[in-house]
C-alpha cells in the first residue's frame, strides 16, 4: 500500500507514461490549442495518479467522446491532475485569445456524465461530479407575505376561544385540587357567558385542561389615556367558586398606571373584595359572573380621568387643582401605557401573539399620531384630528383658498396646554422613537413618520 492507501502499482514507469498519454489524448479532444501552449511534466510519481482500482474500469477518449465503462478490471485513473504548474509556459502565443483554467476543465469532464447512469459512490469519489446546492428562490418570505399573514391571523382571531394550557398563566402552579362536579358546571355557565355577550375590545382565552385559569386583554377605550393600549389579565376560579370571587392578576410590567392597578398586579376592586364597597358592589355568588369582573374593569378602571379613582379625590373632580392634577396624571398614564405597548410587542402573552401583532398593525399610525399630537402641547385623550391627505393636496394648489382655510383651522384647534413638567416631551419622544421601530417591524404604515424623520435629520446634518 502507498500513501494514500492504494495498491501498489505495477510497472511504474510504463504506468507514468501511459497517463501522460492519455492525459494529452483527453486535452486534445477539447481544446487543441492548450496542448499548443502547455508542456506536461513527463516524470510523476505513483502517488500522483489517484482512483485506481483493480475493479473499476477505465475513462477511455475516443476523439470528443467520453465512455465510462464497469466490470472489466483495469488499473485507470478516474481524473488527473497536475500539481506542478511550473512546467507549463505563461507566455501567450500569437493567435491564442483564452487560456482554458482547471476549473473549467473539470466543469467540461462533468458534462461528460451529465446523461449517464453511474454505479452508487461513483460520483462522491470524483470531485467534478458532485454538484453544488445552491439558495432556493421563495425559500424565505417575503415582507409583503409576512405581512398578509399577520393581517389575516388578526382578522381570524376570535374573542373567545379555549385552549390546551396556560404555561405562562401567572396561577398555572396554583393548583385548586380536585373538581366538584358542581363547580365545573359553574364554570362551563360562565364560559357559556362570556363566548356569547362579551362586549366589544375584550379578548378572552379560557384553558380546556386547566378550567380554573382565564386570560383576558382590554383595548383602551378612545378618549382616555388608556387609548389603542392593551392590558393583560390572569385570572383563577379557587376550588370554593362561586362561593368566593375569582382571583385577578394584572400583568402591569411593573408599572402602575391607575389607581386601582398596582405594579405588583393587584386588581383593587369592590367586586373582587380586595377593596371595601357598598353591598351593591361587592361579589354576590348566586348573580356575580366573571363577565361583570372583566366589564367592570374595563368602564371603571380604564376612564377617562382615572386619577379621581384614587379613594377621597373625587371630592376634587370640580376644582381647577383637582382638574390640573388630572391631566398631570394623565400624561404620566400615557407614557406608561405606551411602554406597555412596547413589553406586550416584545414579549407577547401566550395564545395572543397574533393579536398583539395584528393589532399594533392596524393601530400603529394612529398611535403614533397622538405621540406626536401630544409633543405638540394638546392634552393626552384630546381627539386627534386626521389628516386628510387629499384635502391638503387641493389646499396647496388653491392659493387663496387655501390661507382662509388653513386660518379658520387654526381658529378651531383647542388650546394647547400651559405648564406641563418639563420632562413629558423629551420623554414621549423617546417612546415615539421606539415605538415606531416596532410598528415597522409588524408592518404599520409608518411611512409618513419615517418620511419625517429623514427629513430632520438631513436638515440636521
Amino acid at each position: 500500500m502507498d500513501a494514500a492507501g492504494y495498491p501498489p502499482m505495477q510497472g511504474s514507469g510504463s504506468a507514468s507514461a501511459s497517463s501522460s498519454c492519455r492525459a494529452a489524448d483527453y486535452s486534445a479532444a477539447w481544446d487543441a490549442a492548450r496542448q499548443q501552449k502547455r508542456q506536461r511534466c513527463q516524470e510523476s510519481s505513483s502517488n500522483d495518479q489517484v482512483g485506481s482500482s483493480t475493479e473499476n474500469k477505465s475513462l477511455e477518449a475516443s476523439g470528443p467522446e467520453l465512455k465510462f465503462e464497469y466490470g472489466k478490471q483495469e488499473e485507470e485513473d478516474y481524473y488527473f491532475e497536475d500539481d506542478d504548474y511550473g512546467c507549463y509556459d505563461n507566455e501567450e502565443e500569437d493567435g491564442s485569445e483564452y487560456e482554458l483554467d482547471p476549473v473549467d476543465y473539470n466543469q467540461l469532464l462533468a458534462d461528460k456524465f451529465d446523461h449517464l447512469d453511474l454505479p452508487p459512490g461513483v460520483e462522491a469519489t470524483v470531485p467534478w461530479l458532485q454538484k453544488v446546492e445552491r439558495d432556493v428562490p421563495g425559500k424565505f418570505k417575503s415582507m409583503s407575505e409576512i405581512e398578509e399573514e399577520i393581517a389575516k391571523k388578526y382578522n381570524f382571531f376570535k374573542q373567545f376561544d379555549t385552549v390546551e394550557d396556560f404555561s405562562d398563566h401567572h396561577y398555572a402552579k396554583a393548583s385548586v385540587g380536585k373538581a366538584r362536579k358542581e363547580w365545573a358546571k359553574r364554570i362551563q355557565h360562565e364560559w357559556s357567558l362570556l363566548e356569547k355577550d362579551l362586549p366589544a375590545l375584550i379578548y378572552v382565552r379560557v384553558s380546556e385542561n386547566r378550567m380554573d385559569l382565564l386570560r383576558a386583554v382590554m383595548i383602551g377605550p378612545q378618549g382616555t389615556p388608556y387609548h389603542d393600549g392593551l392590558f393583560f389579565f390572569d385570572a383563577q376560579f379557587p376550588a370554593s367558586y362561586p362561593a368566593t370571587p375569582p382571583v385577578v392578576y394584572y400583568h402591569s410590567g411593573g408599572l402602575r398606571l391607575n389607581p386601582n392597578l398596582y405594579a405588583c398586579g393587584k386588581v383593587c376592586l369592590s367586586l373582587l373584595g380586595t377593596w371595601q364597597g357598598h353591598s351593591c358592589e361587592k361579589w354576590n355568588p348566586a348573580q356575580s359572573t366573571m363577565l361583570q369582573v372583566l366589564i367592570s374593569i374595563q368602564a371603571l378602571v380604564l376612564n377617562e380621568k382615572p386619577y379621581f379613582n384614587e379613594p377621597g379625590y373625587e371630592r376634587y373632580a370640580n376644582s381647577p387643582e383637582g382638574l390640573w392634577s388630572a391631566l398631570d396624571y394623565n400624561d404620566t398614564t400615557f407614557q406608561y401605557s405606551c411602554r406597555t405597548m412596547l413589553y406586550s410587542l416584545r414579549r407577547p402573552p401566550q395564545h395572543f401573539e397574533d393579536l398583539v401583532a395584528g393589532h399594533f398593525r392596524e393601530c400603529g399610525r394612529a398611535i403614533l399620531a397622538a405621540c406626536k399630537y401630544y409633543i405638540e402641547g394638546h392634552e393626552v385623550g384630546s381627539k386627534v384630528p386626521e389628516e386628510d391627505e387629499n384635502k391638503k393636496e387641493s389646499q396647496d394648489g388653491e392659493g387663496g383658498s387655501s390661507s382662509s382655510s388653513m386660518a379658520l383651522t387654526q381658529q378651531n384647534k383647542p388650546a394647547l396646554r400651559t405648564n406641563r413638567n418639563a420632562s413629558f416631551k423629551p420623554n414621549l419622544e423617546v417612546l415615539f422613537e421606539e415605538l415606531l421601530m416596532e410598528f415597522n417591524v409588524k408592518g404599520a404604515d409608518t411611512a409618513k413618520f419615517r418620511a419625517q424623520k429623514l427629513k430632520n435629520q438631513q436638515v440636521a446634518a
